[in-house]
């Protein structure tokens, strides 16, 4: 499938009201590429969760780091 040029396909319309409630984001950049293991439950369970499972992941992760520092 071409995605590419003019063989792209259509987005979504956006109505008049998306700018009126839309949010900026800005990418932190203090991402970090790396490899570790998980339990394959683990992450059978995210995956199965849809797209942006690994956000997840790291929101989840994130969550508990919050948690044990106050």
């Amino acid at each position: 499938e071409d995605l590419t040029g003019d063989g792209a396909p259509e987005g979504p319309t956006l109505g008049p009201d998306f700018w009126q409630t839309a949010k900026v984001v800005h990418p932190d950049g203090g991402k970090e590429r790396l490899t570790v293991r998980f339990d394959r439950d683990i992450v059978d369970w995210f995956r199965a969760q849809g797209r942006g499972y690994q956000t997840r992941m790291n929101a989840v992760l994130r969550a508990y780091v919050e948690a044990k520092k106050s």
